[in-house]
């Protein structure tokens, strides 16, 4: 049964059970060795040392003819590693994820209140993760960017050197998954690189965290909601989250003090040595001990990061990630935002002026996406076409000189 909730004025539609479709068959990208089909064939020996059957192992890759091509594409483009700080954060701490995460606080209040007794991981925490996931578990309802996990995964081992070990074991772990009966063999979707449900776990981690929360008999981070949120809280109980603490600090950094970056010392030395909260807040507990990090460069603003910090980076091991997740989380407790400034280059635009460009370009026809803070492609192109019309160098950058040119 489909529930539909309305989220910032979006209709967005959750479902109790997705069952999704296998994408579609795409052409064989180039390789060096034996044929697709004779790694699969070759392949099932591992397999089998694993205990995967042959009749689970020949349903899984009954309609699997050729890898996907575009796998080996998304593997070289991760925004942890080509995205500057602000603009990843602009994408995934926003009004929007902030009110749509204040609303599925409300419909999933009595469940995360279970899962938080359950786990001592905050409820905020939990779904500061499912909006970098999944977007609430919006993503899961396009479809068409989804991907058949053991195609996924077969393709990287088959043809990506630099991931052949890591696709063969989590392609034996997705056979396990299939064979144990957790997900249908048409619900075994995920994302390229093979992370599955709300919460995107590749499958060696659902193996090893995997909870069956509704009571069902099967972990299904796919279809559950309960069973994801609680997978999620899982990996963090089990790495040791402390209940009750923050993940850091932002502080102001005293001159030179970026020299010491990377370096472990108490609140108090640091406090001694100059690290301040923004305004009149102070440190909870002087004697933690804390790292500094400056995520936005020697320039930007300081982080003295605690043990949970490390916590959340054993589900995504990116300083990016595990930032926007404490900091989506302190806004959804209620908490202010950060104080300082990041080294934005001049003529760059803030979180809110990204929103307004996409909904004036959408005013003007320009643009038919989402109003979400992220300019992609869409986005881009969209610029270029207001940029052409008006006698600008079409480069579809997103700058505060489109942005007031779009305002008159």
């Amino acid at each position: 049964m489909n529930i539909l909730y309305k989220l910032s004025g979006r209709i967005l539609i959750f479902c109790c059970m997705f069952l999704f479709a296998n994408v579609g068959m795409a052409s064989a990208v180039p390789i060096e060795h034996q044929s697709f089909k004779e790694f699969l064939n070759s392949f099932y020996a591992e397999a089998a040392k694993k205990g995967i059957t042959r009749s689970t192992y020949d349903s899984a890759f009954a309609d699997v003819k050729e890898p996907y091509a575009d796998v080996l594409k998304k593997a070289e483009y991760q925004p942890e590693f080509t995205t500057e700080i602000w603009d990843y954060l602009d994408a995934r701490v926003n009004p929007r994820s902030i009110d749509d995460g204040r609303i599925m606080a409300g419909v999933y209040g009595n469940l995360l209140q279970q899962v938080e007794a359950k786990f001592g991981v905050e409820a905020p925490v939990i779904l500061a993760i499912w909006s970098l996931e999944t977007s609430y578990g919006a993503a899961l309802l396009r479809t068409s960017r989804l991907y058949y996990v053991p195609r996924a995964l077969a393709t990287l081992a088959y043809a990506d050197k630099r991931r052949q070990k890591f696709a063969r074991s989590q392609l034996i772990a997705a056979l396990q998954i299939l064979q144990a009966g957790d997900v249908s063999l048409d619900g075994l979707n995920g994302s390229w690189a093979g992370a599955m449900g709300h919460t995107q776990f590749i499958p060696t981690s659902f193996l090893a965290y995997g909870v069956d929360m509704d009571g069902n008999g099967r972990r299904d981070i796919w279809n559950s909601i309960p069973d994801a949120l609680a997978t999620a809280a899982n990996l963090l109980h089990k790495n040791k989250w402390r209940t009750g603490k923050t993940w850091g600090y932002e502080v102001k950094v005293p001159k030179n003090g970026a020299r010491l970056k990377g370096e472990t010392k108490t609140l108090a030395q640091w406090q001694q040595l100059g690290f301040v909260r923004p305004g009149s807040t102070t440190f909870e507990d002087l004697q933690e001990k804390a790292e500094l990090k400056m995520i936005g460069g020697d320039n930007g603003p300081g982080f003295l990061m605690l043990r949970n910090f490390f916590v959340l980076k054993r589900y995504n091991n990116s300083d990016f990630y595990a930032l926007a997740v404490g900091l989506l989380a302190d806004r959804l407790m209620g908490k202010k935002g950060m104080v300082q400034s990041w080294p934005r280059p001049a003529g760059s635009l803030s979180v809110d002026e990204k929103f307004e460009l996409q909904e004036l370009l959408q005013k003007k026809g320009l643009y038919a996406g989402e109003i979400d803070g992220r300019l992609g492609s869409n986005t881009k192109n969209g610029i270029k076409l207001f940029q052409r019309r008006h006698n600008m160098e079409p480069d579809g950058k997103p700058t505060l000189k489109v942005l007031k040119a779009l305002r008159l």
